[in-house]
């Protein structure tokens, strides 16, 4: 039988569709390219060298099975290339059908398996052979520069810039010498023996992870523990772990006006409630004073009218002061209630960081006012002030303050009265000034006392020997002037009027 019978009887049915189909492929393609591709694709296989990865990205593959008692993950990355990994180098076990990306480190032959790495997990094995950009890696941190770190990688030297070292800048790195910090390769020179990397890459990677973890766990009214990042003067950033929320100034503490830098430093660990939450966009708004009782819950016994606290005052305003009397909790102390005595400014009685003791004397729990009164906490000078300073008495007092139309002399603390420019002196005065100062000390007839309105009368000119003098002239003067008006009236008493009539 002849060769091409031999062919003949041995070939195959003929399928027309998958002769097209081959066709298809083969078009444009010669047998010498296939040859060589069949012969490259042999070589690789044989040497392993496809499975080294070395100068190669990192690879996706999909995990087949998980194994805890041994430790091993065994991972598919399709074709007839498989992997196996150890759970101790994920950060949290996989699950079976999950594709992840992972980094190769030496193909095994004798099993026929790569050796792989979950991506970001520490390369032990590495040298200048099979080092690549992406790697993590281990390095002791040996040296300072100007411009940042030096590191000890294995047999290699490596630098980190001052940049690269932590998420934020940091002035002191010096605390980083004599420590092994995980960092990865991100520039790399073999021949010149070159090598840069970075321990912030890592650390964005792990706030962005936990970013998306906390973003799944957290929500509105959870309270949460946290960190002070920063502080400005609107408010303050709280980490949260990975994720950074903002403690507004107004929700750090119940006090009114206070700068955040007053109640929070950056380093500080805080136990704050979360009152927004947009998961969208990750945004967090944060409550300190909210974690904190209400110092109004329970005001009503405890401040109930005619009570008497005490309180630092707070701040000033051209009405009056407000007082704290409780942290977070103020009230309103009018300056109609600071002294029995009428007053310009509140800073006449009071300044900021002052204690005083008051009496309550209104509450509004529910709109969270209260009011105070400094005047009514001490005695009144006007209740006595009838019996204690008769009309024509001599007292001495001190000049408080000078105005023009005369000058008010404090008779004691609480009561004041005013001269008169027209009783300062017999003689004229231009000005309050010229007769009396400021502090000055004077002894002053009492003319009139008020209650009512609060007032007293005083006079200077008419006060002491001189006074005396004074008097007795004006009484002269008066009982003359009496006289010849009584003197008048006597002449003109009978005499006639025109027209006929008789005064």
């Amino acid at each position: 039988m002849s060769d091409d019978l031999l062919k003949e009887k041995f070939r195959p049915n003929p399928d027309a569709a998958l002769d097209a189909q081959i066709n298809d492929a083969l078009t444009g393609v010669s047998l010498d390219a296939l040859y060589a591709q069949n012969e490259a694709d042999r070589r690789v296989e044989q040497s392993g060298s496809a499975h080294a990865g070395s100068g190669h990205g990192p690879k996706r593959g999909r995990v087949v099975s998980v194994d805890p008692t041994k430790g091993e993950v065994f991972i598919d990355f399709g074709g007839k290339s498989q992997g196996l990994a150890q759970v101790m180098q994920f950060l949290d076990l996989p699950e079976v059908g999950a594709e992840m990306e992972f980094t190769v480190d030496r193909y095994d032959p004798a099993e026929g398996l790569l050796i792989v790495m979950p991506k970001g997990a520490l390369s032990t094995n590495v040298s200048w052979e099979n080092l690549e950009v992406g790697q993590i890696v281990e390095g002791l941190v040996t040296g300072m520069n100007k411009g940042g770190l030096e590191l000890q990688i294995k047999a290699m030297r490596g630098f980190m810039p001052s940049g690269q070292v932590a998420l934020f800048f940091e002035k002191d790195i010096s605390v980083y010498l004599g420590q092994k910090l995980p960092v990865e390769v991100i520039q790399f020179e073999r021949d010149s023996k070159k090598l840069v990397v970075s321990r912030r890459n890592i650390l964005e990677r792990e706030k962005e992870a936990a970013k998306q973890k906390a973003i799944s766990e957290l929500a509105e009214g959870m309270i949460v523990r946290g960190t002070i990042r920063s502080v400005l003067d609107y408010g303050a950033f709280v980490d949260l772990g990975g994720l950074d929320g903002l403690l507004h100034v107004s929700e750090i503490t119940h006090r009114r006006g206070s700068k955040p830098s007053d109640f929070v430093k950056v380093g500080d660990v805080v136990d704050v409630k979360i009152i927004k939450f947009d998961r969208a966009s990750g945004k967090l708004s944060l409550s300190l004073k909210q974690t904190m009782a209400d110092p109004w819950t329970g005001a009503e016994s405890k401040y109930s009218v005619g009570t008497t606290v005490t309180g630092r005052v707070a701040r000033l305003a051209p009405f009056g002061a407000f007082v704290e009397v409780d942290e977070g909790m103020e009230g309103l102390l009018p300056i109609s209630e600071m002294s029995w005595q009428r007053i310009k400014h509140p800073a006449d009685v009071v300044k900021e960081g002052d204690t005083i003791k008051l009496i309550v004397i209104s509450l509004d729990a529910a709109a969270k006012k209260l009011s105070f009164s400094l005047k009514q906490a001490g005695p009144n000078p006007w209740a006595e002030a009838m019996a204690k300073y008769t009309a024509d008495s001599t007292v001495t007092g001190t000049v408080t303050r000078l105005v023009d139309f005369g000058a008010f002399v404090e008779l004691e603390p609480g009561l004041e009265g005013l001269i008169h420019i027209s009783e300062l002196s017999d003689q004229r005065v231009r000005a309050s000034g010229d007769a009396v100062k400021a502090g000055q000390q004077v002894e002053v007839r009492i003319l009139e006392v008020d209650p009512k309105s609060r007032r007293v009368s005083l006079s200077l000119k008419q006060a002491g020997a001189k006074g005396d003098a004074v008097r007795a002239a004006s009484k002269a003067a008066e009982v003359r002037a009496e006289a010849d008006v009584k003197k008048r009236q006597e002449k003109r008493k009978g005499k006639a009027l025109k027209g006929g009539l008789e005064f």
